[in-house]
């Protein structure tokens, strides 16, 4: 009978996965905050760096223009962020095409544009080109240019968003008109440190031990016991959980984080698919929060003015009961490395802050579920069956049964096959 239970289970859960997992912050939450960098606005016709656009110091030369019957034209992803506006004068969804590097760009300045300016969008007037209305040789017809606005179309922000755009990590930005701001990223890198599905933490992310002191997650194994949290939201008391298993654990790749800061001064970073737990509507900074009033959102959907479930205390003392703390600011930042430890409750505590032990499905609860086959195998037999680093096998057997036989909608974009994901996915 529990064999027959257990393939049945692993069906059944089959969309709920945590493959190619990619990481959370190395904040450390604690000590002194260092004081935000003033930030100087581009004065008007001026670019950044100080050299022409298509030259090696910028955003390099000019590669031959793409249309979408070309060979190439698999290089452009959709943006779907729905905190970017664009434009799309021709109807076609065009502006909305761009690489991964540039789309990665732009979604890191569409959340510098929201902390810095609350209620403002980040707008795209232009991005690929497919229909020739740019100078020749173009970036926009390689899908590497955007000209941006903020969406109250007020140019009094303009040279700062330029500034922002610096930032954010574009290769070469270029205050170009009263009107718009220019931007455009290096062909290279087009399979960039986005994450492509999953989600974890950074190899420096510190976990709190029962001992009472903290670790790296890089070094943390598994038999040892971390805080985590009671609650299928969030919100129950803060224990003690053994660390089962590694779903992944990748001390190496490039990963791009969301990091999450907050008032209490904790501070988490976990790639975009990555689950965490986050207030309904309002919050009291400080107070126990009263069940039901969590729910899981992605990282990626994380926002400012929402409240997450961070511990107690500093390091070596024991807190049975997590306070809301507010999000200030979100950010994004690249990082080397990502493990993704699973413990029995499924939860785990992070820099302070409690977070999912999983990814890429849209709920923490039936997440669980789906893994309850790997922690039964584990209390039969004391292991997992998996040693070492790289993805879970078990993980691994979802994400493959999950992309065959269910409806992506569940799923966040990023942790869907390319062929797969439908034309309306919001990131």
């Amino acid at each position: 009978m529990l064999l027959p239970t257990l393939v049945t289970c692993l069906a059944g859960c089959a969309f709920l996965l945590t493959p190619g997992s990619e990481g959370c912050g190395p904040g450390r939450g604690y000590g002194k905050r260092r004081s935000p960098r003033k930030l100087v606005p581009l004065a008007y016709k001026q670019f950044s760096p100080n050299v022409a656009e298509k030259t090696l110091g910028a955003s390099g030369r000019y590669e031959g223009k793409i249309t979408r019957n070309s060979e190439r034209f698999k290089e452009l992803t959709p943006n779907y962020n729905p905190d970017i506006i664009f434009k799309d004068e021709e109807n076609t969804g065009a502006d909305r095409m761009m690489t991964q590097r540039c789309k990665d760009k732009l979604n890191s300045l569409a959340i510098s544009v929201m902390n810095l300016w609350p209620g403002v969008r980040l707008r795209v007037t232009e991005g690929w080109d497919e229909d020739g209305h740019h100078s020749e040789e173009s970036l926009h017809y390689e899908g590497r240019a955007v000209d941006i606005t903020t969406s109250d179309r007020d140019r009094n922000k303009y040279a700062m968003l330029a500034r922002l755009a610096v930032e954010a990590g574009f290769d070469w930005v270029y205050y170009e008109s009263k009107a718009h701001i220019h931007c455009s990223v290096k062909s290279g890198e087009n399979h960039s440190v986005a994450a492509k599905s999953g989600g974890c933490f950074p190899g420096d992310a510190l976990v709190m031990l029962e001992s009472g002191g903290q670790k790296p997650i890089s070094e943390l194994r598994p038999g040892e016991r971390v805080l985590a949290s009671t609650g299928s939201d969030g919100s129950g008391k803060l224990v003690y959980s053994e660390v089962l298993t590694f779903l992944d654990r990748d001390p190496a790749t490039p990963k791009l984080f969301y990091t999450l800061q907050t008032e209490s001064g904790a501070q988490l970073s976990l790639t975009a698919a990555h689950l965490i737990f986050v207030s309904q509507g309002n919050c009291s900074e400080g107070a126990v929060p009263a069940r039901d009033i969590l729910r899981t959102v992605y990282a990626s959907g994380a926002r400012p003015g929402q409240c997450v479930l961070v511990s107690g205390g500093g390091p070596g003392q024991r807190h049975r009961e997590g306070r809301l703390s507010r999000i200030t600011r979100v950010g994004l930042r690249e990082s080397r490395g990502a493990f993704a430890p699973l413990t029995q409750r499924g939860t785990v505590v992070v820099d302070r802050v409690v977070a999912s032990c999983y990814a890429v499905v849209d709920q923490h609860s039936l997440a669980h579920w789906a893994f309850s086959p790997l922690r039964l195998i584990h209390s039969w037999t004391g292991s997992t069956g998996h040693h070492g680093d790289g993805i879970h096998w078990y993980s691994q057997l979802l994400h493959w049964l999950g992309t065959k036989l269910l409806d992506s909608g569940r799923l966040h974009p990023l942790g869907v096959p390319q062929d797969r994901r439908p034309t309306s996915f919001i990131f």
